[in-house]
């Protein structure tokens, strides 16, 4: 498969290429400045510098054409304002979402975050209730569209060993999950067809990885 990653620089997105490479697959990791090209290339993946708050669609389908599927791992990031919260965590899922329709690639992944099926609970931190609402709209915005969307919800996330083993599910209780445990049910979803429609929350836990997947699609699918 030949999967287009936005956010090809961050740390989920980056473990994500080194996985789908070491599986055969061609990840493309859409970067927003050249200086980033070296590391994705070293992670086996292919680099396109894209700026997602400043391109159109049509920049977008460019970018991803030929591609099987993509995947949403960007975001605004650490000390970023509530104005990015909306123009990356939202506007930029959105803009993600025209480009694939105009390249013809239906299969798309959200990383969206745990937290994000209702509205954020009163006292929470403003800025953090930004990124809440803006990731609550794009996951709204993408169920509406006629794409073979798949939403993740990770828990927190850390920097720990991968561990192999999750939780996953349509509702989990809160947690957290190393990064490159999510980088693995990415890969896992993105070639289970069957995930296509669901929304998902992922923390650590003891199931293996693939019979975790395994074992919501068949549920559900």
């Amino acid at each position: 498969m030949r999967i287009a990653i936005a956010g090809g620089h961050g740390q989920v997105a980056r473990l994500l290429s080194r996985d789908l490479s070491a599986r055969g697959d061609v990840p493309v990791a859409l970067v927003r400045q050249l200086a980033h090209v070296d590391d994705v290339a070293a992670d086996g993946a292919e680099a396109v510098v894209l700026d997602l708050e400043r391109a159109n669609a049509l920049d977008v389908a460019e970018a991803i054409a030929g591609a099987d599927a993509v995947v949403f791992a960007a975001g605004a990031g650490p000390g970023s304002g509530i104005a990015r919260k909306d123009t990356v965590d939202r506007a930029a899922v959105a803009l993600l979402a025209d480009g694939a329709a105009h390249a013809g690639v239906r299969r798309y992944v959200l990383i969206s975050s745990m937290g994000a099926g209702a509205p954020p609970p009163p006292g929470t931190d403003e800025v953090f209730a930004a990124y809440l609402v803006a990731k609550r709209a794009a996951e709204v915005d993408l169920r509406a569209r006629d794409l073979d969307w798949t939403i993740l919800r990770p828990g927190a996330l850390t920097d720990e060993r991968p561990t192999g083993a999750v939780r996953l599910d349509s509702s989990v209780p809160r947690g957290s999950v190393p990064r490159a445990d999510v980088a693995a049910v990415l890969v896992a979803l993105l070639h289970e067809t069957r995930s296509a429609g669901l929304t998902l929350e992922l923390v650590g836990g003891a199931v293996p990885v693939d019979a975790a997947v395994a074992a919501i699609t068949t549920r559900t699918g």
